[in-house]
């Protein structure tokens, strides 16, 4: 009883002496393939000259930054996310949009006092979207609930924020096309690799 009173105790000072930041942040959103500078740069380029059929897209929402002991800290945040593929299959081009509301959950640790840090967490995603129609082809969403990954750096200058990140995926968001006419089936993954960029205010 006395050592479960104790970890309570130390529990609770901790939270007590944790210091909390709230944000607002909003990035840009480039679909892309494997975390390498290459993919990278070159999605990025192709979504700026409009070369690319990956579109680039945003999200906006709100994120809590507790600090912990050791120079660590969680980071819980809360998207509004959008952006949208297109590919061209049996002559028609799907332009397949998702909305959704992303939640990360980060664990991070500060590299250079509270000036730069690098963070790593899960982040689930819960499909917005509804089923759109493409010519003879209806869109059938089998997931609203995914899950992924994101791993990335936040610079703090005052209350100004700045950060990079990227998103892959532990599960699937299967989405199916069905041919209205012949019953001919096409199926989607639209949850691709992503690559974040974009700033933020630090309210506290």
């Amino acid at each position: 009883m006395k050592k479960i009173l104790s970890i309570a105790l130390i529990g609770f000072s901790m939270f007590a002496s944790a210091q909390i930041s709230l944000a607002a942040k909003a990035n840009l959103i480039f679909p892309t393939g494997s975390p390498s500078w290459k993919n990278i740069k070159g999605t990025v380029n192709d979504a700026i000259e409009g070369t690319g059929k990956n579109n680039a897209g945003f999200n906006a929402g709100l994120s809590v930054k507790v600090k912990l002991p050791g120079s660590f800290y969680v980071m819980p945040e809360l998207y509004y996310t959008h952006f949208k593929n297109e590919f061209t299959t049996e002559n028609t081009t799907f332009d397949v949009k998702s909305n959704r509301l992303d939640m990360p959950v980060l664990l991070g640790h500060n590299v250079l006092g509270d000036m730069l840090g690098v963070f790593v967490g899960p982040v689930a995603s819960y499909n917005l979207s509804k089923d759109n129609t493409y010519n003879d082809f209806k869109e059938n969403v089998k997931n609203n609930f995914t899950v992924g990954y994101q791993f990335g750096a936040q610079l703090e200058i005052k209350k100004l924020l700045i950060n990079a990140r990227y998103e892959g995926s532990f599960s699937k968001d299967e989405r199916n096309f069905i041919n209205k006419v012949s019953g001919s089936e096409i199926r989607y993954d639209n949850r691709p690799n992503l690559f974040l960029v974009g700033i933020g205010y630090k309210f506290k």
